[in-house]
Protein backbone atom coordinates (compact mmCIF):
# COMPACT_ATOMS: atom_id res chain seq x y z
CA UNK A 1 0.00 0.00 0.00
CA UNK A 2 1.62 3.59 -0.72
CA UNK A 3 1.22 6.25 1.35
CA UNK A 4 -0.20 9.69 -0.68
CA UNK A 5 1.37 12.79 -0.12
CA UNK A 6 -0.21 15.31 1.47
CA UNK A 7 0.82 18.36 -1.14
CA UNK A 8 0.04 21.87 -0.22
CA UNK A 9 -1.92 24.28 -3.08
CA UNK A 10 -0.07 27.16 -3.99
CA UNK A 11 -2.49 29.19 -6.16
CA UNK A 12 -3.74 32.47 -5.37
CA UNK A 13 -5.61 32.07 -1.88
CA UNK A 14 -2.24 31.26 -1.02
CA UNK A 15 -0.92 34.75 -2.11
CA UNK A 16 -3.87 36.19 -0.45
CA UNK A 17 -3.42 34.69 2.98
CA UNK A 18 0.38 35.81 2.61
CA UNK A 19 -0.99 39.69 1.65
CA UNK A 20 -3.19 39.04 3.73
CA UNK A 21 -0.37 38.51 7.20
CA UNK A 22 1.79 41.28 5.54
CA UNK A 23 -1.05 43.54 6.19
CA UNK A 24 -1.73 42.30 9.28
CA UNK A 25 1.73 42.70 10.80
CA UNK A 26 2.33 45.88 9.63
CA UNK A 27 -0.30 47.20 11.54
CA UNK A 28 -0.26 45.51 14.29
CA UNK A 29 3.17 43.49 14.42
CA UNK A 30 3.79 39.82 14.05
CA UNK A 31 3.59 39.15 17.99
CA UNK A 32 -0.45 38.68 17.74
CA UNK A 33 -0.77 37.17 14.57
CA UNK A 34 -2.32 33.60 14.17
CA UNK A 35 -4.24 31.20 12.09
CA UNK A 36 -7.91 31.99 13.48
CA UNK A 37 -7.10 35.90 13.07
CA UNK A 38 -6.44 35.58 9.45
CA UNK A 39 -9.60 33.27 9.20
CA UNK A 40 -12.07 35.84 10.59
CA UNK A 41 -10.27 38.28 8.73
CA UNK A 42 -10.42 36.34 4.94
CA UNK A 43 -13.82 34.80 6.49
CA UNK A 44 -12.25 31.53 5.43
CA UNK A 45 -12.32 28.14 7.31
CA UNK A 46 -9.61 25.80 8.21
CA UNK A 47 -9.39 23.62 5.57
CA UNK A 48 -8.94 26.36 3.07
CA UNK A 49 -5.95 27.69 5.39
CA UNK A 50 -4.49 24.50 6.40
CA UNK A 51 -4.38 23.54 2.59
CA UNK A 52 -1.93 25.71 1.71
CA UNK A 53 0.11 25.83 4.62
CA UNK A 54 1.08 23.88 7.61
CA UNK A 55 0.88 26.98 10.23
CA UNK A 56 0.85 30.47 10.85
CA UNK A 57 5.01 30.18 10.96
CA UNK A 58 4.66 29.10 7.20
CA UNK A 59 2.92 32.17 5.80
CA UNK A 60 5.28 34.55 8.31
CA UNK A 61 8.58 32.94 6.91
CA UNK A 62 6.89 33.83 3.42
CA UNK A 63 5.87 37.50 4.67
CA UNK A 64 10.04 37.48 6.08
CA UNK A 65 11.35 36.40 2.64
CA UNK A 66 9.39 39.11 0.86
CA UNK A 67 10.66 41.44 3.10
CA UNK A 68 14.55 40.49 2.74
CA UNK A 69 14.13 40.28 -0.73
CA UNK A 70 12.19 44.05 -1.12
CA UNK A 71 15.08 45.30 1.14
CA UNK A 72 17.97 43.31 -1.52
CA UNK A 73 16.15 44.91 -4.64
CA UNK A 74 17.99 48.24 -4.16
CA UNK A 75 21.42 46.80 -3.41
CA UNK A 76 24.56 46.55 -6.51
CA UNK A 77 27.27 45.85 -6.26
CA UNK A 78 28.46 47.74 -10.01
CA UNK A 79 29.83 50.37 -9.61
CA UNK A 80 31.04 53.48 -11.86
CA UNK A 81 34.30 53.96 -11.78
CA UNK A 82 34.14 57.82 -12.86
CA UNK A 83 31.95 58.24 -9.77
CA UNK A 84 33.11 58.72 -6.01
CA UNK A 85 32.83 54.91 -4.63
CA UNK A 86 32.32 55.98 -1.21
CA UNK A 87 29.46 57.94 -1.71
CA UNK A 88 27.99 54.77 -4.54
CA UNK A 89 28.67 52.63 -1.16
CA UNK A 90 26.69 55.27 1.12
CA UNK A 91 23.75 56.02 -1.12
CA UNK A 92 23.32 52.13 -1.56
CA UNK A 93 23.58 50.96 2.12
CA UNK A 94 21.20 54.21 2.46
CA UNK A 95 18.61 52.79 -0.41
CA UNK A 96 19.12 49.51 1.23
CA UNK A 97 18.06 51.25 4.99
CA UNK A 98 14.80 52.82 3.34
CA UNK A 99 13.58 49.88 1.96
CA UNK A 100 14.10 48.04 5.24
CA UNK A 101 13.18 50.78 7.14
CA UNK A 102 9.72 51.06 5.20
CA UNK A 103 9.22 47.14 4.62
CA UNK A 104 9.89 46.54 8.46
CA UNK A 105 8.31 49.14 10.97
CA UNK A 106 5.95 47.09 12.64
CA UNK A 107 7.27 43.43 11.44
CA UNK A 108 11.21 44.81 12.87
CA UNK A 109 11.12 42.07 15.79
CA UNK A 110 10.34 38.84 13.70
CA UNK A 111 12.69 40.17 11.03
CA UNK A 112 15.43 41.12 13.48
CA UNK A 113 14.56 37.17 15.17
CA UNK A 114 14.92 35.58 12.09
CA UNK A 115 18.08 36.93 10.79
CA UNK A 116 20.12 36.09 13.72
CA UNK A 117 18.26 32.55 13.50
CA UNK A 118 18.65 31.81 9.13
CA UNK A 119 21.92 32.33 8.04
CA UNK A 120 20.64 32.81 4.59
CA UNK A 121 19.96 36.47 4.68
CA UNK A 122 23.21 37.02 7.01
CA UNK A 123 25.21 35.21 4.35
CA UNK A 124 23.61 36.90 1.38
CA UNK A 125 24.21 40.57 3.01
CA UNK A 126 28.17 38.86 3.81
CA UNK A 127 28.81 38.57 0.35
CA UNK A 128 27.56 41.71 -1.01
CA UNK A 129 29.62 43.56 1.83
CA UNK A 130 32.93 41.21 0.85
CA UNK A 131 32.36 42.42 -3.00
CA UNK A 132 32.24 45.84 -2.25
CA UNK A 133 35.41 45.28 -0.43
CA UNK A 134 37.30 43.51 -2.85
CA UNK A 135 36.32 46.22 -5.50
CA UNK A 136 37.20 48.88 -3.17
CA UNK A 137 40.96 47.50 -2.24
CA UNK A 138 41.54 46.16 -5.81
CA UNK A 139 41.38 49.82 -7.06
CA UNK A 140 43.50 51.49 -3.76
CA UNK A 141 40.58 52.84 -2.39
CA UNK A 142 40.87 51.89 1.28
CA UNK A 143 43.17 50.19 3.17
CA UNK A 144 44.04 46.50 3.31
CA UNK A 145 41.81 44.77 5.49
CA UNK A 146 40.21 41.32 6.88
CA UNK A 147 37.58 41.42 4.73
CA UNK A 148 35.66 38.41 7.10
CA UNK A 149 35.88 40.62 10.36
CA UNK A 150 34.82 43.65 8.26
CA UNK A 151 31.42 42.46 6.54
CA UNK A 152 30.58 40.95 9.66
CA UNK A 153 31.09 44.64 11.58
CA UNK A 154 29.37 46.57 8.51
CA UNK A 155 26.71 43.51 8.77
CA UNK A 156 26.04 44.76 12.65
CA UNK A 157 26.34 48.44 12.16
CA UNK A 158 23.31 48.34 9.22
CA UNK A 159 20.94 45.84 10.88
CA UNK A 160 21.64 47.15 14.42
CA UNK A 161 20.69 50.56 13.37
CA UNK A 162 18.22 50.08 11.49
CA UNK A 163 16.83 47.59 14.05
CA UNK A 164 16.99 50.87 16.90
CA UNK A 165 15.28 53.12 14.49
CA UNK A 166 12.38 51.47 13.64
CA UNK A 167 11.83 50.56 17.32
CA UNK A 168 12.23 53.88 18.75
CA UNK A 169 10.32 55.07 15.90
CA UNK A 170 12.43 57.40 14.22
CA UNK A 171 11.10 59.13 11.59
CA UNK A 172 12.18 57.98 8.02
CA UNK A 173 14.13 60.63 7.21
CA UNK A 174 16.21 61.38 10.38
CA UNK A 175 16.86 58.37 10.61
CA UNK A 176 18.05 58.31 7.16
CA UNK A 177 19.86 61.62 8.31
CA UNK A 178 21.39 60.04 11.21
CA UNK A 179 22.83 56.64 9.24
CA UNK A 180 24.70 58.63 6.65
CA UNK A 181 26.61 60.75 9.45
CA UNK A 182 27.29 57.76 11.18
CA UNK A 183 28.15 55.68 8.33
CA UNK A 184 30.63 58.72 6.33
CA UNK A 185 32.73 57.85 9.58
CA UNK A 186 33.07 54.12 9.42
CA UNK A 187 34.19 54.99 5.44
CA UNK A 188 36.19 57.47 6.69
CA UNK A 189 38.37 55.48 8.29
CA UNK A 190 38.88 52.72 6.07
CA UNK A 191 40.66 55.07 3.26
CA UNK A 192 43.76 55.14 2.31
Amino acid sequence: MSEEKNELIHDEMSKLIIRTVEEMVTQNGAAGINVRKVLQKLNISNRVFYNRFHNIDEVLAAVYKSTIMKVREGTTSSFDPEKDFFEQVTDMVTNSLIASYDAKMRFNQYVFENDSRNSGNYEWWVDEIKKLISYAVSRELIKEVDADILSYSIWCFCRGFNADAVARNLPRDEAVRRFRYSFSFLLEGLKR
